[in-house]
């Protein structure tokens, strides 16, 4: 919960910043706008490696959130940094390795963000959102799509709650 005043936050990271976590953060920019909310919140995605640093979405990412009516979202890839860790209330990893790789990261001073996998809010329990890349199909995409939103979805009617 933010404090009051102070806008609330969430951060989703994946690998390489060009998949999972840039749709999951179409997905909540578009929920908090359908709510009336936008202004209420501050929504980022990062990435662990550095491969796609400067580069936008993939291509299937944009065609998934294009065909489910999300459309003008625009990100510059990035790389997860320890700031976040101050800046944002959660940040979300899509598996177990990529939490493992953030833990390590983690600032050793205390920081305010909860760090958790963002498949802990999957009404259907689907723990891990699986990385499509390297599958080279859209149908990937497309199940990424659908788990992010129920879990974005269940997030954002839970966060105050």
């Amino acid at each position: 919960m933010s404090a009051p005043g102070k806008k609330k936050s969430v951060l989703f990271f994946c690998l390489g910043n060009i998949c999972r976590s840039t749709m999951a953060e179409g997905i909540m920019r578009h929920l908090v706008q359908q709510k009336g909310e936008a202004e209420q919140w501050l929504i980022d995605s990062a990435g662990i490696g550095d491969w796609f640093i400067g580069s936008a979405p993939h291509e299937y990412t944009m065609k998934i959130l294009k065909k489910n009516g999300i459309v003008g979202y625009k990100h510059t890839g990035r790389q997860i940094k320890r700031e976040d860790f101050n800046t944002f209330d959660y940040i979300f990893g899509m598996d177990h390795d990529n939490l493992s790789d953030v833990e390590s990261f983690k600032p050793k001073s205390p920081f305010s963000a909860k760090l958790k996998l963002l498949g802990e809010y999957d009404p259907e329990k689907q723990l891990v959102i699986v990385d499509p890349y390297f599958a080279g199909t859209i149908d990937g995409f497309e199940q990424v799509y659908e788990q992010c939103y129920r879990c974005c979805k269940n997030f954002l009617e839970s966060y105050d709650k």
